[in-house]
């Protein structure tokens, strides 16, 4: 069997379900595992009911919108000490040792929105305001983009996600081994959940020349769940012949409304290496833009990251050091 075929059958398509407390057994929890130590990658199908097709294509539809508007337009809002709002095309380079070029991409961050007045408000905890597009008599360009009806729409995104991604957490508590379901809830009553909006140029990318629409890298938190367009182009570094070699394989898109979830190099070190932060990348082939929407979600800024006691086999030693969540995203 190909290494592709047996990769994309490793790659399984996980259906958002609620299921009992402790169902460690149940044919979604076992294949969950599976990818989670193998590949790191999953399909997530949730629910209409918690996110429509149709509502995703009106997220997708109005981040169109935003990028299309004039490129001093944007950069008028953007917030670089908390980290929200636009960030430029070619500004970040996420893997500086291959790339000539930045990622060939721009970006929109939002976060949960406290005000400076909000008990909640603390930017040494990645806690503030967002930055968000605002009407203006002096500027007809932007008056004709809806500043209000985006807001609504991407305010209503975060929130669904940040639901659909708590449920998911249960999961994976269950595919770890936990004795419950609920073992992460306490760690997650004010989680820190980071939607960001990217647009991909169709400049074709040249690895040959360090040219990369998003350079080689793994996510830095817990677990982060993807919605793409049709277009294809994410790639994930995959092992072969019994990790002697690696090798680049595609992912396809999937449908609007089934999210491509990866884990992060914090699930990674709270299992001791037994689930998986797997690299990837994106290229382009030139022949359109690309439009995608990850959904980060963290645990709450001081929740305890340290080895778990199932991860452990008998005889071995924690891998990592005790952290906190907070600390663990401001290191990287």
């Amino acid at each position: 069997m190909s290494t592709e075929n047996t990769f994309q059958k490793s790659v399984p398509r996980i259906r958002l379900s609620n299921i009992s407390d402790d169902d460690h057994n149940s044919e979604i929890v076992k294949s969950l595992y599976r990818a989670c130590s193998t590949v790191g990658f999953f399909y997530l199908e949730v629910d209409p009911s918690d996110i429509s097709p149709d509502f995703v294509s009106k997220v997708f539809e109005q981040s169109r919108a935003f990028f299309n508007l004039p490129e001093h337009m944007k950069r008028k809002v953007s917030d670089p000490v908390l980290n929200r709002g636009y960030t430029a095309m070619f500004e970040e380079t996420l893997d500086p040792k291959h790339q000539s070029i930045g990622d060939t991409k721009e970006g929109y961050y939002i976060a949960d929105d406290f005000s400076v007045d909000s008990e909640m408000y603390n930017p040494s905890k990645l806690r503030g305001p967002n930055v968000w597009p605002r009407n203006s008599n002096n500027d007809e360009e932007l008056n004709s983009f809806d500043c209000i009806l985006w807001k609504d729409v991407m305010e209503e995104y975060h929130k669904k996600m940040k639901s659909i991604a708590f449920k998911l957490v249960r999961l994976l508590a269950l595919a770890i081994g936990l004795p419950s379901k609920h073992y992460f809830d306490d760690m997650f009553s004010n989680p820190m959940a980071f939607l960001r909006l990217l647009h991909y140029s169709n400049q074709k990318s040249d690895p040959n020349n360090g040219v990369f629409a998003c350079g080689a890298h793994s996510d830095y938190g817990m677990v982060t769940l993807l919605a793409t367009d049709e277009q294809p182009g994410l790639q994930i570094l995959v092992e072969k012949n019994d990790g002697e070699e690696t090798e680049w394989l595609d992912l396809p898109p999937p449908p609007i409304g089934t999210f491509c979830v990866n884990l992060g190099d914090m699930l990674e070190r709270w299992t001791n290496g037994k689930f998986k932060s797997t690299v990837h990348r994106v290229l382009s082939s030139g022949e359109s833009e690309r439009y995608s929407i990850p959904f980060f979600y963290e645990p709450d800024f001081d929740a305890v990251v340290e080895c778990l006691d199932v991860c452990l086999s008998e005889g071995e030693n924690p891998k990592y050091p005790k952290t906190t969540a907070g600390a663990h995203l401001i290191d990287k």
